[in-house]
């Protein structure tokens, strides 16, 4: 897959992994990485893009729009599984 100024880290994504998975109850294996989902959804929020314009190496729009309105959903404290993730990662090396 092609590295974009987005994307994260192998590593820093293992500190927001358990967050992002906690997300939703696997009942099934993953047929995608989410790491690379992840990367997307930077791609989407850190460029400003449309979901239909997201490139061709990265999962499906509708795929990574999907886990994006699970990351979105504000928990009781008005907080979202996406904004926990994001204030985990060191974003002083972008």
């Amino acid at each position: 897959m092609h590295k974009y100024p987005s994307d994260i880290s192998r590593e820093e994504f293992e500190l927001v992994r358990g967050v992002l998975k906690s997300a939703r109850k696997t009942t099934k294996p993953r047929k995608v990485d989410l790491y690379d989902i992840f990367c997307a959804v930077l791609y989407i929020v850190k460029g400003g893009t449309q979901w239909r314009m997201l490139p061709k190496d990265f999962p499906k729009c509708q795929t990574v729009y999907f886990y994006f309105q699970i990351w979105t959903k504000t928990n009781d404290s008005g907080f979202s599984i996406l904004e926990s993730a994001l204030k985990k990662i060191d974003w002083s090396r972008s």
